[in-house]
C-alpha cells in the first residue's frame, strides 16, 4: 500500500513530537521492571520488545528486571504446592527456590530471544553472575507480635549491587535482562523481589527513570481512582488505611526509596496497555502514577 501525503504528514508529526524526549533521555539509563500481563499476553510481549529495542536504537540505555510471580505460582500448583506470601514477599523453602530458579531462567531466555528477534542485542543475567547482586537473608518484623522476627526462607535483602557488568553491557550497546536472584554471604542462592531489585538497581546506576509495569492503571484509591504525584506522606496514609497492601507494598516502597535516592522520576504504569512504555517516556502526558521524593 503506497504511503499517502496525509499518512506521511502524520508520521512526521509524531516523530517531531517525540524528538525532544529522545534528546532529553539520550544516553540516560532507564530501569524497567517487566511483569504482570505484559509478560503473558503474546501481543503485549511483542509490543514491549519493540519498544525496548526502539529506546536502545535512539540512544537510551534500557535495563530490564523481570518478575515471574504468576508463572511460579502455576508451576507450584502443578506440583501440589501452594504459594505463600508474607507482607508481599514469597515464602521460599528449598523446593520453592528450585521452582523459582527454573521458571525465572526460562522467562529470562524468552525475553532475551524476543528482544533479539526484534533487532536488539540482549544478554540474560541473574544477580549470581559475577556475584553482582549480593544479599543477606531477609527477616521480617511481625505485624502482630512486637519484637518477633519472621523467617521466610531463602529470601534475600540486597546488601550490595556491583554495577560494573551492567555498565559494560550498556557501553557495548547490549540490553541487560536481569532475573531477581542474588547470592548470599555463604554462596547460597536467594530469591529477591523483582520490584526491590529494580528500585535498588536504579539507585546504583543513577538512572534517569524507573518504570514499574503492573496489572493496574497505577496506584488506585479505595474508589478505584488513579492517583499520581504521590508524596511519602500520602503513601504512608494509603498504607495505614489499607489502600496499599500485599504485593503493592514492596513495589511502592522500592519506588519511594528510588525517588528519595536521586532517581529523577519513578512511575508505576499499566503494562496491559500496548506501548505503555513509549507513552510514558516519549509523550508529555505520560501514564500511570508518578512517585515524588517529598
Amino acid at each position: 500500500m503506497p504511503l499517502t501525503a496525509d499518512t506521511a504528514a502524520k508520521k512526521a508529526n509524531t516523530l517531531s513530537e517525540a524528538l525532544p524526549y529522545i534528546q532529553r533521555f539520550f544516553d540516560k539509563t532507564i530501569v524497567i521492571k517487566y511483569g504482570g500481563n505484559a509478560m503473558i499476553d503474546p501481543k503485549l510481549q511483542e509490543s514491549f520488545a519493540r519498544d525496548v529495542v526502539l529506546l536502545k536504537l535512539v540512544g537510551m540505555n534500557p535495563v530490564i528486571v523481570h518478575g515471574g510471580g504468576p508463572q511460579i505460582n502455576d508451576l507450584l500448583k502443578r506440583i501440589g504446592k501452594a504459594g505463600e506470601f508474607v507482607q508481599g514477599m514469597r515464602v521460599t523453602d528449598e523446593e520453592t527456590m528450585d521452582v523459582v530458579e527454573m521458571v525465572l531462567g526460562k522467562i529470562n531466555k524468552d525475553i532475551v530471544n524476543q528482544l533479539n528477534r526484534h533487532g536488539g542485542k540482549a544478554v540474560g543475567l541473574t544477580g549470581q553472575d559475577s556475584s553482582f547482586i549480593r544479599a543477606n537473608k531477609m527477616l521480617l518484623e511481625s505485624q502482630t507480635e512486637q519484637g518477633k522476627m519472621l523467617d521466610i526462607g531463602l529470601v534475600g535483602e540486597i546488601h550490595l549491587i556491583d554495577p560494573a557488568i551492567i555498565t559494560f553491557l550498556d557501553s557495548g550497546d547490549f540490553i541487560p535482562v536481569i532475573a531477581p536472584i542474588g547470592v548470599g554471604a555463604d554462596g547460597e542462592t536467594l530469591n529477591i523481589n523483582a520490584d526491590v531489585v529494580a528500585g535498588k538497581l536504579a539507585e546504583v546506576l543513577k538512572a534517569e527513570k524507573l518504570v514499574l509495569l503492573t496489572n493496574t492503571p497505577g496506584v488506585l484509591d479505595k474508589d478505584g481512582k488513579l492517583l499520581t504525584g504521590l508524596t511519602p506522606k500520602q503513601i504512608d496514609g494509603l498504607v495505614a488505611d489499607g489502600t496499599l497492601s500485599g504485593g503493592m507494598l514492596p513495589k511502592i516502597s522500592s519506588a519511594l526509596d528510588a525517588a528519595r535516592s536521586g532517581v529523577k522520576s519513578v512511575h508505576i504504569i499499566d503494562g496491559r496497555v500496548e506501548h505503555a512504555l513509549l507513552l510514558e517516556i516519549l509523550t508529555d502526558e505520560g501514564v500511570g502514577t508518578l512517585i515524588k521524593s517529598k
